[in-house]
């Protein structure tokens, strides 16, 4: 049996955060405001995981008012799903995620990115697809007040 799992998260950009993306910390003037590390990408790639095995949401797991998961980093969060995943039996076919940003550019992360995901989730890098993306200007993206991502992902019951 396989099983499709979608995700977004969107974060405000305020100073004096570090830019958490996929993991990886990039040079940049404005960081991502939350409570733990703000990775949108690892955010919107849990909620589509956990949503595919029918397990709710991050927000569930990991609650914004638990002081636990204060400024933790989204890579160790990423593993907990995965080790959710996998005490149900699921194993990932594949995930495709957009990163939607005016700025820095992200293109030249986008390789380490999905070495950290591949990582976290233990699968090969070629089961992982990353893009990035601008809006051209328009929106809360495009005026540089946040960035956003969605993450699809397919799941197989082993």
């Amino acid at each position: 049996m396989n099983r499709v799992g979608i995700g977004y998260d969107l974060h405000r950009l305020v100073a004096e955060r570090p830019l958490v993306l996929g993991g990886v910390k990039i040079d940049h003037h404005l960081g991502l405001d939350g409570h733990s590390d703000a990775d949108v990408l690892l955010h919107a790639l849990s909620d589509a995981l956990l949503g595919a095995a029918g397990l709710g949401d991050i927000g569930f797991h990991f609650p914004s008012d638990d002081q636990r998961y204060r400024n933790i980093s989204s890579l160790v969060l990423l593993k907990a799903v995965k080790e959710k995943l996998d005490r149900k039996r699921w194993r990932l076919v594949n995930a495709d995620a957009v990163l939607i940003a005016q700025s820095p550019r992200l293109a030249p992360h986008v390789g380490a990115m999905r070495d950290n995901i591949a990582a976290a989730l233990a699968v090969s890098r070629d089961l992982v697809s990353i893009k990035a993306t601008t809006t051209e200007g328009l929106g809360v993206c495009g005026r540089e007040e946040g960035i956003a991502a969605q993450a699809v992902v397919m799941l197989e019951k082993e």
